[in-house]
């Protein structure tokens, strides 16, 4: 941060504002304080005849693994819109009867994750931009080593746990990374 967004100065600082516990840009001149909050992301498992879709990244991170179609959300859009929004960009696919299924908190990259679960309506989906290749695959056929996301991979173990039970929750939880690299997971 070089310049205030508010009155244009360069004396901006990171410190502790008054009454406050955590460190933020300042500026020195107006008093503006800068707040960086986390960014959201939703996404869909889109369901079509006892398959899900599967989407391979076009783009990096994570160029050439698989994933859930998920982005972030944009201003002026609900999570809902975001979700049905990023299935579309994604897979070219329209979804109906969308409905909560999981909410991670990604600390470590101050990111939450909202992902929906849908059916694919109209029963086409093709690669969007940012997308290789899609795939409906059944459980037996996730390539669980070449799945992009740690989310990803916790969502999915999810999802199939409840569909094998025959009931759906709604589940939350956090997945944390450490000093080295690896990650854990916490449901709630």
């Amino acid at each position: 941060m070089q310049y205030c967004i508010k009155c244009g100065s360069a004396k901006i600082e990171f410190l502790i504002p008054k009454g406050d516990n955590k460190p933020r840009f300042v500026c020195s001149d107006c008093d503006f304080i800068f707040y960086q909050n986390p960014k959201i992301v939703a996404g869909c498992i889109i369901e079509s005849k006892e398959k899900i879709l599967l989407c391979k990244r076009a783009i990096d991170p994570q160029l050439g693994k698989w994933t859930l179609p998920a982005g972030f959300m944009e201003n002026h859009e609900t999570i809902e819109q975001a979700a049905l929004r990023e299935s579309w960009e994604e897979a070219c696919a329209a979804v109906k009867k969308l409905s909560l299924f999981a909410i991670y908190s990604l600390p470590h990259i101050s990111q939450v994750y909202v992902m929906f679960r849908g059916q694919l309506k109209g029963g086409e989906a093709k690669p969007g931009e940012e997308t290789e290749e899609i795939w409906f695959c059944s459980e037996a056929d996730i390539p669980w080593d070449h799945l992009a996301f740690p989310v990803i991979t916790e969502t999915l173990e999810i999802y199939f746990s409840d569909r094998e039970r025959k009931k759906f929750s709604v589940h939350s939880g956090a997945i944390n990374r450490d000093t080295g690299g690896n990650f854990t997971v916490s449901r709630y």
